[in-house]
């Protein structure tokens, strides 16, 4: 068993010739009559007891070639790959030369990885975003926590005011004549929202509980119901309840629930700096991402079609996934979207090529530089996973070979790399 010929048929395909010797090709026929031949009935002899010349008689000579290949394939083909120094990146299209006195010819079609040039990967340019904070992200961190704290009550005197939740029955009503959809009863409104047509809202403020009055309001002229457009309209309402959210106030007591902190100075500078945190890492990030497009620039590579189809599947599996963490499917996706799988593949696909055409240009850095993952890098990034998840650490060294583990360190020292040696 051994490699023929490795013929180029075009960029990135490959043709292999293999063989297999007629010793080895006999004894796996042989194990495959022995196995199928008590399936097998022949007028004249029990079952499992026809001769194998008399079965190849009766059903052709091949009727026991096709199993014998298949058995035999996966190892030959394997050990010519690895004797042509291939990296292989598709399944084989598989054809059979012949079979004759020597043994079997067999021919393997397959995409092998591209190949990569490098035309600059140091002296990339990217332009990285000054972060700034300013005093309004602090004060609008600040409101959110107040209003975690908030209290809401229920008035039994005074009027309504902005902000308020009032709950109202209303019933509309044009020329004096109830029209459809404009009642409701013990509905809450958020005064101030906008959610009502414009006026309504504004004279519900200034009313009190237990009051019933009428407003007066006039339809947008783009008012979805046509037959109310441009309409004038008289709401009767009734004021049953106002519900009003109080907030604490900024006070160094409020300081000493929410944080770990007792003056409102050190607060917001603690805010400050969480914000600053949270934008920088933004802000390397994008420049990472930009750094990268200039290098994706600066290479020339063409990407087999299986490769990209590979990466569109792991990226419809991770979608799936996190769907599923969602309490979903995609194929619950598929019936409220009305999206077909096909559809969502080739929404993938411009990601994807763009993922392996980077990760391959990445790999390419690596092999350039030598880049390298030390014992102490495995075993950092073993802890990093073991914390993250709340695993122990034994745990995820049993579940994550180290191998895998070395594809992502050594391509995080590549984006490394390039960062370093990018322009100033």
């Amino acid at each position: 068993m051994s490699l023929k010929e490795v013929k180029e048929i075009e960029k990135n395909l490959r043709e292999i010739t293999l063989t297999i010797d007629k010793e080895a090709f006999d004894a796996e026929v042989m194990k495959v009559y022995r196995k199928q031949s008590a399936k097998i009935t022949v007028p004249g002899f029990r079952r499992g007891k026809a001769p194998k010349h008399i079965i190849e008689k009766l059903y052709g000579e091949s009727f026991f070639h096709a199993d014998a290949i298949d058995n035999l394939f996966p190892e030959v083909y394997e050990a010519a790959v690895a004797e042509a120094g291939l990296e292989v990146v598709s399944r084989p299209e598989v054809e059979l030369e012949s079979i004759d006195e020597n043994g079997v010819t067999l021919k393997a079609k397959v995409y092998v990885k591209p190949e990569v040039k490098l035309n600059k990967y140091k002296g990339l340019s990217a332009e990285k975003e000054a972060v700034t904070v300013e005093d309004a992200e602090i004060d609008e961190e600040i409101e959110a926590a107040r209003k975690r704290l908030a209290r809401v009550s229920t008035l039994t005197e005074g009027v309504a005011e902005n902000g308020d939740d009032a709950v109202i029955d209303f019933e509309g009503f044009v020329d004096d004549v109830a029209f459809e959809g404009g009642k409701g009863e013990n509905y809450t409104l958020k005064l101030g929202s906008g959610s009502f047509i414009p006026g309504f809202e504004e004279q519900v403020v200034g009313h009190s509980v237990g009051e019933s009055f009428d407003i007066s309001v006039k339809f947008p002229e783009e008012y979805g119901a046509k037959e109310l457009a441009g309409k004038d309209a008289i709401f009767k309402i009734v004021l049953h309840e106002i519900k009003r959210t109080e907030l604490p106030e900024l006070d160094e007591e409020f300081v000493k629930d929410v944080s770990e902190f007792n003056t409102i100075d050190e607060y917001k500078a603690d805010i400050k700096a969480k914000i600053e945190a949270k934008k920088e890492k933004a802000a390397e990030y994008a420049y990472e991402e930009k750094l990268l497009d200039a290098l994706l620039e600066n290479t020339e590579l063409d990407v087999p079609a299986p490769m990209v189809e590979d990466e569109i599947d792991m990226n419809v599996r991770d979608y799936d996934y996190r769907l599923q963490m969602q309490g979903g499917n995609l194929q619950m996706f598929f019936q409220y979207t009305g999206q077909t799988l096909e559809q969502l593949r080739e929404r993938f696909r411009p990601q994807s090529e763009k993922q392996l055409k980077t990760r391959l240009a990445l790999e390419a850095v690596v092999a350039a530089e030598n880049i390298e993952a030390s014992e102490e890098d495995i075993e950092a990034e073993y802890n990093k996973i073991s914390e993250g998840y709340k695993t122990e650490l034994e745990k995820v060294k049993a579940t994550i070979a180290p191998e895998t583990l070395v594809k992502d360190i050594v391509l995080r020292k590549a984006v490394d790399f390039i960062k370093e040696n990018a322009a100033e």
